[in-house]
C-alpha cells in the first residue's frame, strides 16, 4: 500500500497550471491580478486572512489603476488615439512574478 507522493505533487501541481491557465485564458490577461496581488499582499501584511482580505482589494485596486495609467502614458507621445490594452501590462509583471513563485524553494514560500 502507498502512493508515489513526489509523482502526485507533480502531477496535481501540473494540474492546477493547467486549471489556471484556463481561467486566465478565459478571463483575460487581467485575470492575473486575482492570482498575483493576494500572494503579494500576504509577503507583505502577513497570513491574516482579517487583514489580508480588504488589503488584497485595496491593492489590487490600486495595481490596476498604476497600470491604466502606465498603459495610457507609454503610447500618447508616440500616438494620441492609440491606447496600450491594460491586459500586457499586468501580463508583463504577472509572468515574471509567477516564474519566480514557482522556482522559489517550498520551504521559503508556502502556497
Amino acid at each position: 500500500l502507498g502512493v508515489n507522493v513526489e509523482r502526485t505533487k507533480k502531477v496535481l501541481l501540473i494540474l492546477a497550471s493547467l486549471v489556471t491557465a484556463a481561467a486566465v485564458s478565459l478571463s483575460g490577461l487581467v485575470g492575473f491580478v486575482g492570482l498575483m496581488v493576494p500572494h503579494i499582499t500576504r509577503l507583505i501584511i502577513g497570513p491574516d486572512h482579517r487583514i489580508l482580505f480588504p488589503a488584497s482589494i485595496l491593492v489590487g485596486a490600486i495595481f490596476l489603476v498604476i497600470c491604466d495609467a502606465a498603459a495610457r502614458v507609454i503610447v500618447t507621445p508616440f500616438a494620441s488615439t492609440l491606447e496600450l490594452p491594460v491586459g500586457i501590462i499586468t501580463m508583463l509583471t504577472g509572468a515574471p512574478f509567477f516564474i519566480l513563485l514557482f522556482k522559489k524553494k517550498k520551504d521559503s514560500y508556502a502556497l
